[in-house]
């Protein structure tokens, strides 16, 4: 087998002839490959496993044509899958590579038609994703589904109904264009998310100007608290700020002077802050 082998990518027709022409390893050889590969990083063993194996991964991306994603992704999705399993793959489990490929090949191509398959990720949890990809089957043998087909189903599954029914609406739906399409409709322009969807962002001007307004008043504050003698600055703390005010009375006996004093104190104090915030 010539390892330099370019495989071919302007068809997918001639991709898999070039891979059903690589021969398959013999138990022996493959076990020979892993070994050397576990044991001395050997790299040109992995190619050659993962080479001889490109004809099963290229047999198990067509059982995934009816998703309406392009086959050369799937079949470039499974090649990932495949080095993975190659790169975990242990010679001394008696099992062939292909066999325990199979699980890595579909992990990846079920991952990219996830991704890939609507705009909006259809299926997050585990229980959705059994479903998207068991639900499309049996919809081929049911067609529209009945409260039977669906208890049915959700049994064969394990999951519950209503996870039956959410999957079955988001299997029927649809993704729809953000803007509308080119059209003299004036209806189709009307119906078009963009005409009815809001953008929920702050407006950045807004923002910059709410921001700006803050820190104007909180340097006109600090301005203000500057201009108050101690006492009065104390007072205002004692009366506003701390997190247990003090009383009229509590600081007429701290600073030796009457309670009506102290509210005077007060008063001319919160008169000159207002005055200064407001020029």
């Amino acid at each position: 087998m010539d390892l330099a082998l370019a495989l071919p990518t302007h068809s997918i027709e001639a991709y898999q002839a070039a891979a059903t022409r690589i021969p398959v390893l013999s138990a022996e050889e493959e076990r020979e490959l892993a070994i050397r590969l576990h044991r001395d990083n050997d790299l040109g063993a992995a190619r050659r496993l993962v080479l001889s194996n490109l004809r099963f991964v290229a047999y198990i991306a067509r059982g995934y044509r009816g998703y309406g994603l392009p086959e050369a992704d799937l079949i470039q999705e499974g090649s990932i899958g495949l080095m993975k399993a190659v790169k975990r793959f242990d010679p001394e489990m008696n099992v062939r590579l292909v066999s325990f490929a199979v699980h890595w090949i579909k992990a990846e191509i079920h991952e990219y038609i996830l991704r890939n398959w609507r705009i909006v990720k259809v299926a997050t949890t585990k229980a959705q994703r059994k479903l998207f990809f068991n639900l499309r089957k049996a919809r081929v043998r049911l067609g529209w589904m009945s409260q039977d087909e669906i208890k049915t189903v959700a049994t064969d599954l394990g999951v519950t109904e209503e996870n039956v029914r959410e999957m079955e609406k988001r299997l029927n739906a649809h993704d729809a264009s953000f803007d509308p399409y080119t059209s003299d409709n004036d209806d189709d322009i009307v119906s078009a998310p963009v005409a009815y969807l809001t953008d929920q962002r702050p407006d950045p001007a807004n923002e910059l100007e709410e921001m700006q307004s803050k820190n104007l008043s909180e340097q006109k504050l600090r301005d203000a608290l500057a201009q108050l003698d101690e006492r009065s600055l104390d007072i205002l703390n004692s009366r506003w700020l701390s997190e247990q005010k003090s009383t009229l009375h509590d600081l007429a006996d701290k600073y030796g002077v009457s309670a009506e004093r102290i509210r005077q104190l007060e008063n001319n104090a919160i008169k000159k802050l207002k005055k200064v915030m407001v020029s």
